[in-house]
């Protein structure tokens, strides 16, 4: 038989070793802030993941917006509007490189990689009206998030090595001149 002393000190041991939840979870809040804040891959991505949520709400509100002119012609305007803005978020916030990188270099060559995700999702939306001729805008706009989805982490791998990274190093690499002595 156990002696209740022991079994009390046996159950005090056994909650001590349990994690408090709100530490946790204010723990891994902490982390993720101070990892988000930070310049690496990580915290780029957490970046450049809220700035697609965000231009990804733009374009699904001018898409269903604009249907009435057609569905195309929602997905261009939709596409241009969002790819706006998320360039601009990019540059300012994801790879926070405002200072190397202008903002009409950021639209060309942001836009220039939107393209892709313009004739991917235009050319899937006009075989989902061929397959099913009075698809409803939701599955349109889930379709278009999906390959969009695809499409950015292509982008951002893209925009991380050619677009940002590419205008930093070249900023950073102009020797700096020093009066001689």
């Amino acid at each position: 038989m156990i002696c209740p002393t022991l079994a009390l000190r046996r159950s005090a041991l056994l909650l001590a070793d349990v994690p408090d939840p709100a530490r946790t979870v204010a723990n891994l809040a902490r982390a993720l802030r101070r990892r988000r804040a930070g310049t690496g891959t990580f915290a780029q991505l957490i970046r450049f993941a809220v700035a697609g949520l965000l231009s990804s709400l733009l374009y699904a509100a001018v898409f269903v917006t604009l249907d009435s002119l057609g569905t195309l012609t929602a997905n261009l305007i939709g596409m241009l509007t969002s790819t706006m803005l998320a360039n601009e978020l990019h540059r300012r916030l994801t790879f926070q490189a405002s200072a190397a990188v202008g903002w009409l270099r950021a639209q060309l060559q942001g836009g220039g990689l939107a393209v892709i995700g313009l004739v991917a999702t235009s050319s899937a939306l006009l075989a989902l009206q061929a397959a099913i001729p009075d698809a409803g805008w939701f599955l349109q706009v889930v379709m278009v998030a999906a390959i969009s989805a695809t499409i950015g982490v292509m982008r951002f791998a893209a925009l991380r090595a050619w677009v940002f990274t590419a205008a930093r190093r070249a900023r950073s690499s102009v020797p700096v001149l020093s009066p001689q002595h």
